[in-house]
């Protein structure tokens, strides 16, 4: 098992585990992965927290030994399947924390800019390199990228495959914020926890709601938010939320 995934309450923890490839996807481990994130999104889990093995890599990329022996279908059924984690990372209903430990290239930019939030090492480097290959991102990274950071920023990163650090990431708001190394798990799991102790249904209307705010028109992104803000007034979590506030107390949700 090259991906492993551990729970702890709410919160779950998938560690992308290749350390001799600097955590490399390669298609195994790609699929690999997918079954995780599936699994996590028809689960009960409240918060993802992904990260990579060791101290040197999040994900250092695409495995570009087996890429480059690739025919073109196989590269479109490559570049499907990663943008299939990345689609799992941004739309289940779990909160998705990506916390950086170290290089995040290519495909692993790509999978952190598909989470919720992101924090980073000091350490990190993060980038989209695959200009130097003569190739383009293909998970996703010349839309997220530049919803993320702006277009011509993205356009700079993705046209030059220039690799930035942890701060030039944090002032282009690639990533939220920056820890040491040694606090880099404790403060994503830190948020985890947090998160995870609001009601999960709260939580994926608005990831739903939040990840239209860059697409279509902003008319009907409004209509959408008035209706997944009315639809919740039939939940149980949303008539405890405010009977606790009433109460002067903390509230317990229950997911329904």
């Amino acid at each position: 098992m090259t991906v492993d995934l551990a729970r702890d309450g709410d919160v779950a923890t998938l560690t992308i585990r290749r350390p001799e490839a600097m955590n490399a996807l390669n298609s195994e481990t790609l699929g690999e992965l997918r079954g995780r994130l599936e699994e996590l999104a028809a689960g009960d889990a409240r918060a993802v927290v992904v990260t990579g093995a060791g101290d040197r890599a999040f994900v250092a990329g695409a495995d570009i030994k087996e890429m480059s022996e690739k025919s073109v279908l196989e590269a479109h059924e490559y570049a499907r399947l990663g943008q299939r984690c990345a689609a799992l990372l941004e739309e289940m209903p779990a909160a998705t924390i990506a916390a950086i430990n170290g290089f995040a290239l290519g495909g692993g930019c790509e999978l952190a800019l598909a989470c919720d939030v992101r924090y980073a090492s000091s350490r990190a480097k993060l980038g989209q390199p695959e200009i130097n290959l003569g190739l383009i991102p293909g998970w996703g990274g010349t839309q997220r990228l530049a919803r993320t950071a702006g277009l011509g920023v993205a356009k700079e990163l993705i046209l030059t495959g220039r690799t930035i650090d942890a701060e030039e990431a944090l002032r282009y708001g690639v990533v939220n914020a920056v820890y040491a190394p040694e606090e880099l798990m404790e403060r994503a799991l830190e948020t985890a926890r947090l998160i995870a102790s609001k009601s999960p249904v709260a939580v994926a209307a608005a990831k739903q709601a939040a990840n239209r705010a860059l697409q279509a028109d902003q008319a009907g992104n409004l209509n959408h938010e008035a209706s997944l803000f009315a639809a919740l007034f039939a939940t149980e979590d949303a008539k405890e939320g405010m009977s606790a506030f009433a109460d002067k107390r903390e509230p317990r949700f229950h997911g329904r």
